[in-house]
C-alpha cells in the first residue's frame, strides 16, 4: 500500500513537471532590417549580468528588491542560489531592455509558471516562452539555447521591448502581440494582474 502511494506521488510529480506551458503563438513577422539588426545586437551581447549602481542608495534599493523577491519566490524556486541567480539576471535583463522587473516576473508567471524547461503546445521554450523561430531570425539558429536562463530572459525582454516600441508604449497591444493574441483581453489582463502582484513595496 505504501509502495503504491509512493508510485502515485512520483507519477503525479513527474506529470506536474512536464505539463505543457500555456503560452500563445508568437507570430513570425517581417521585420525591417534595422529592427532585426538591433535585436540581433541586443541578444548577442555576452557580458554577464553585473549591475552598475550610481550610488549607495540605488544599490541598497536593489538589495531590498532582491531580498523581497527572493522571499516571494521560495515556493517556486526552492534552491536559494538558483533563485538569486535567476532574480539577478532577470533584474539586469529587464532594466537593460527598459522594462519593469515586476512586469517580466508577471509575464513569466503567466507564461511558464517559472519553469525553466517549459515547452508550450505550440513549441515556445523556457521561462519567457520564446518561439524557436527567433533563434533563426536574430540568433545563431540554436534553439536549445532558449533553455539557458540568461539567453531566454534576454530574448524575451528584447522581443517584448520591440513590441512595446512597435505599439508606441501600449502594453495591452504589446502583450497581446507577445502572446500571439493581439486585440484579445485575456492575456494582457492576466499579465497585468500578475505584474501588480510582483511590485516591490519598500
Amino acid at each position: 500500500m505504501l509502495r503504491t502511494g509512493r508510485c502515485f506521488f512520483c507519477a503525479s510529480l513527474l506529470l506536474l513537471l512536464w505539463l505543457p506551458a500555456h503560452a500563445g503563438n508568437q507570430k513570425e513577422e517581417a521585420l525591417a532590417d534595422g529592427v532585426r539588426m538591433a535585436l540581433s545586437r541586443a541578444i548577442s551581447d555576452s557580458r554577464p549580468p553585473k549591475p552598475d549602481f550610481i550610488d549607495i542608495d540605488e544599490r541598497l534599493s536593489y538589495l531590498r528588491w532582491l531580498g523581497d523577491m527572493s522571499d516571494r519566490l521560495v515556493r517556486r524556486i526552492p534552491d536559494r542560489q538558483s533563485r538569486l541567480e535567476f532574480l539577478q539576471t532577470l533584474w539586469y535583463e529587464a532594466r537593460r531592455a527598459g522594462l519593469d522587473p515586476a512586469l517580466v516576473l508577471g509575464l513569466i508567471q503567466v507564461e511558464s509558471a517559472f519553469r525553466k524547461y517549459a515547452i508550450s503546445h505550440v513549441g515556445a521554450h523556457g521561462y519567457m516562452q520564446v518561439m524557436p523561430f527567433w533563434t533563426r531570425v536574430i540568433g545563431d539558429g540554436d534553439r536549445s539555447k532558449l533553455f539557458q536562463m540568461q539567453t531566454n530572459l534576454r530574448y524575451g525582454c528584447s522581443i517584448l521591448r520591440m513590441y512595446l516600441d512597435m505599439e508606441k508604449g501600449d502594453y495591452y497591444l504589446a502583450l497581446g502581440r507577445y502572446n500571439g493574441s493581439r486585440g484579445r483581453p485575456e492575456y494582457p489582463n492576466a499579465v497585468r494582474a500578475a505584474w501588480r502582484s510582483w511590485e516591490h513595496r519598500p
